[in-house]
C-alpha cells in the first residue's frame, strides 16, 4: 500500500497538485450532536437559543470559518479558495444533523475542507450548550459523498 502524504523515502511530504488539471470538486461530511432529552427539550422550547446566543447560527458561521482554515491546521492540506461553503443543522429528535457541503475549482478535493466545517460546527454547538449538560456526544462524523479528482464516492446512509 502506497500513502499519498509519503516520499520516497517514507518521509512526510505534501502531494504535488502541481501537474494536475483543475475540475469543478464537490465533497459533502456528516457530523452528529446527540443531546440529553433535556437539552433538545430546551433547544426547541427555547427557539434553538442558549445563554450564549442563537446556538445553530452560531455553528453555521464557525463551520465555514473552520472549512475556509483548513490548510492552518491539517499540515499536508493545500490552501484553497473555497469557492462555496454551505452548512444545514436540523434538530431531529434528539439529535442534531450537521451537514457541510464544500465547493471548489481546484487541482485537489475538498473532503478535509467538509470535514472542519462539520466538525467545527458540532463542536460549537457543544460549546454553545454546554451549561445545559456535559453528556452531549459529537459522533459520526464522516465523509457524506464527493465528486470530481480522480474518484466519486456517495457513501449516503441514513
Amino acid at each position: 500500500m502506497t500513502f499519498s502524504h509519503l516520499d520516497a523515502d517514507r518521509r512526510p511530504s505534501m502531494v504535488d497538485v502541481s501537474g494536475k488539471v483543475p475540475s469543478q470538486r464537490t465533497a459533502v461530511a456528516e457530523a452528529r450532536v446527540q443531546f440529553p432529552a433535556h437539552v433538545a427539550a430546551a433547544l426547541r422550547e427555547n427557539a434553538l437559543q442558549s445563554a450564549k446566543g442563537p446556538v445553530f447560527d452560531t455553528a453555521i458561521v464557525a463551520g465555514v470559518m473552520g472549512a475556509k482554515r483548513t490548510h492552518e491546521l491539517i499540515p499536508f492540506c493545500h490552501a484553497l479558495g473555497i469557492e462555496n461553503c454551505q452548512i444545514n443543522i436540523e434538530l431531529i429528535g434528539d439529535e442534531a444533523i450537521v451537514r457541510c457541503t464544500v465547493n471548489v475549482f481546484h487541482k485537489t478535493g475538498v473532503e478535509m475542507e467538509a470535514l472542519m466545517g462539520a466538525s467545527i460546527a458540532a463542536l460549537t454547538i457543544y460549546d454553545m450548550c454546554k451549561a445545559l449538560s456535559h453528556d452531549i456526544v459529537i459522533g459520526s462524523t464522516r465523509l457524506v459523498s464527493k465528486q470530481g479528482g480522480k474518484s466519486d464516492i456517495a457513501n449516503e446512509v441514513n
